[in-house]
Parts: C-alpha cells; sequence; structure tokens
C-alpha cells in the first residue's frame, strides 16, 4: 500500500478527491485481506500514512463506514468491520437475490470481447492459485473477485454495480473471519462453468449455476455463535 499512499502526497488534490483516493486504497487493502477484521484505523495513523489532514481522513473512514466496512465507535475511533455471523448471512441472502439479476442483464449484454476478458480473468485466477505466498493469494483473492464485478459492470446498471461493488468487499471480510478453506475464495471451476453457460446463451442454467457458486463459497463458512468467556473460566476449561 506504500506506492498508493505515495500517490496520494501529489499537492492540488481536492479534499474530495483526496477522500475517495485514501477510501479506495483502504478499501482495497480490506477487500484483499492486508488490513483484517478489527484493525484499528486511527486518523492521525491513516493522515500519516497518506501524508493529508486527520480531516481528510476522517472524511475516507466515514465513507468506508457508509459501506459497512468500517466501524466508527464513539470514544475508540475506526475499526475495521468486524462481522457478526448474522450479518454474514444477510450478506450471502443479498447475493442470492442481487447476482442472478446482474447474469441476466449482463447475458443480454455481453459481447465476444468481453467473455474473451472473462476467460482472461479466469486464466490469471488459476494461475496465482497455483503460486504461493501471501502475495499471490491476496491477488487471488482479488481476482476472483473482479469476476463478479466484471459481470456487474457488463449488466450497465451503474447503481447494481456499486452495490456489487459493497457485496464483494463485505464478502471479503465475512471470508477472513469465518472461512475454513480454500474454497473461500470463490470455486474457479464454477466461474468457468458460469463462462461457459453464457457462451452458450443459457441464462437459466449460469443463474443456477451462480446461485450454486454462492452456497458454496457460504457453505465453507464456521457461522456458529461462539460463546464468550471471562479470563477466570477461559482458563478453568
Amino acid at each position: 500500500m506504500n506506492s498508493q499512499a505515495d500517490a496520494l502526497q501529489a499537492p492540488g488534490d481536492s479534499t474530495e478527491n483526496g477522500a475517495q483516493q485514501i477510501r479506495d486504497a483502504l478499501r482495497e487493502a480490506i477487500v484483499e485481506r492486508r488490513l483484517s477484521p478489527g484493525t484499528k484505523l486511527s486518523e492521525s495513523d491513516v493522515g500519516s500514512l497518506f501524508n493529508v489532514s486527520r480531516t481528510l481522513a476522517r472524511a475516507a473512514l466515514q465513507a468506508l463506514s457508509y459501506e459497512g466496512l468500517v466501524s466508527v465507535e464513539k470514544n475508540r475511533g475506526a475499526f475495521v468491520a468486524y462481522p457478526s455471523p448474522d450479518e454474514a448471512r444477510q450478506i450471502f441472502a443479498a447475493r442470492r437475490l442481487v447476482e442472478p439479476g446482474i447474469l441476466k442483464s449482463a447475458a443480454e449484454r455481453i459481447t465476444p470481447a468481453q467473455l474473451k476478458h472473462l476467460r482472461q480473468l479466469l486464466m490469471e485466477e488459476g494461475r496465482l492459485m497455483s503460486e504461493r505466498g501471501q502475495s499471490a493469494r491476496r491477488a487471488e483473492i482479488k481476482a476472483s473477485g473482479d469476476f463478479h464485478l466484471m459481470l456487474a459492470s457488463i449488466s450497465g446498471n451503474l447503481i447494481m454495480q456499486r452495490f456489487m461493488e459493497e457485496l464483494v468487499a463485505r464478502s471479503s471480510l465475512v471470508i477472513a473471519l469465518y472461512g475454513q478453506s480454500s474454497a473461500s475464495s470463490c470455486g474457479h471451476a464454477e466461474h468457468g462453468d458460469i463462462i461457459t453457460a453464457l457462451e452458450r446463451k443459457d441464462i437459466d442454467t449460469a443463474c443456477h449455476l451462480m446461485l450454486h457458486h454462492i452456497a458454496h463459497i457460504e457453505a465453507d463458512l464456521d457461522l456458529r455463535e461462539r460463546k464468550s468467556f471471562g479470563l477466570k473460566e477461559a482458563f478453568e476449561r
């Protein structure tokens, strides 16, 4: 994220653009799980990192709080959101409602060039899956999310596109907290099956596959409620 921070240090940016660029940089770090749920994001630290005022840092953090990616707590400050199991279920319920509709709209507009681009995304995702290391893992997670975001872009509905950006970002937080295996990064083979159905113009099958795909991601989450114990009780067990 240092290169992004350096890029924001150029003078002359308007306040609004500066806050948006900081928001985008922090948002990307959250989506890629470089910033974990519960991480404190103080205005002074964010301001120092991006060489901006605390006012600008506060505006960026507030924008992220509107998306559900940052939690702002009175007298404590801002933290990367820590979604509850119930919130996690609601996020995936929303995806099951929204993504088949996006897919239908995308299927009506998709061009051969866009299908080719989806295949390229799939190839890149597959390449990253074979690599080792945290940076490759983060890139794989981003490539997986980009597949869903590109379908939203192809649909031509800017409102739904922004909504999907939020859902994908919040899904990433949920997966970071509750995911049990690499399946949470979105099934690579399932993406390929969806593209194949789109190429055949089999919209019903594509939508069915998307619902199965979302259910597969959610099934890999451990959303059981965990009982909290006091200090003494925790060590007596």
